[in-house]
């Protein structure tokens, strides 16, 4: 089997909401390394997702790091309650960040790893002056709100960009790619220098969740040769 270091974050956002507890137990035995959260306020996104009770109740039976999408306006208010319902990484989107700098600090003084996430619109060019500060950068690869839409090929070249900003600044940066992600352009992703895949639709919209879990962690990029 190929080892890979690329590392596969399933979205919540996709599980069945009515057999929740089955599809965490799934997740939890699968090669998955992160459970994706998306706390949505109606607002920030077109839709509403669920808040933290919910998330409460997934961290009490997760056995992974919660990696905790805020698409919400002004997160800095949700910031510790996101922490103690669970949260390992933070992520906040710059487009609801007054003061993005004030924010990753008080990510970090709260002990989690700081996030920072960029609509389809939003170039990777306003991270530079804050990207030494940045654990990781998560490219939306659809617009966000809902699931299962169609993913914009103009990330690749997002996530290029945003290697080029971040090399001899910041190496130890992640490039988490949110939005349309499976099999299909999974390998093109990790070519381009992604690193943490987001999967939803193409997990838990699998016939068999484990397997799709498993295929998508150990696609290798397309120029590597076995």
């Amino acid at each position: 089997m190929p080892i890979t270091k690329h590392l596969i974050a399933p979205s919540v956002l996709a599980a069945d909401f009515a057999n929740l507890y089955h599809d965490i137990q799934v997740v939890n035995k699968s090669e998955a390394d992160w459970f994706h959260i998306d706390i949505m306020d109606g607002v920030f996104v077109p839709n509403i997702s669920f808040g933290f009770p919910v998330m409460q109740a997934i961290a009490k039976y997760a056995t992974k790091p919660l990696d905790v999408h805020l698409m919400i306006v002004d997160p800095d208010r949700y910031l510790e309650t996101c922490k103690n319902s669970g949260a390992s990484i933070i992520t906040v989107h710059y487009e609801a960040c007054t003061h993005l700098h004030r924010t990753l600090a008080a990510i970090k003084e709260l002990g989690c790893k700081a996030g920072v996430a960029l609509n389809p619109h939003t170039p990777v060019s306003l991270l530079k002056d804050v990207i030494r500060d940045i654990d990781l950068v998560c490219i939306m690869s659809v617009n966000p709100g809902f699931g299962g839409q169609k993913f914009i090929e103009q990330t690749y070249a997002k996530i290029k960009e945003l290697r080029d900003v971040s090399e001899g600044v910041n190496d130890s940066l992640l490039i988490e790619i949110d939005g349309g992600v499976g099999t299909k352009n999974a390998a093109k992703l990790l070519e381009a220098g992604a690193d943490v895949l987001v999967a939803g639709s193409s997990v838990f919209g699998a016939e068999d969740p484990t397997e799709a879990v498993r295929q998508l962690k150990n696609v290798l990029p397309i120029t590597t040769k076995i």
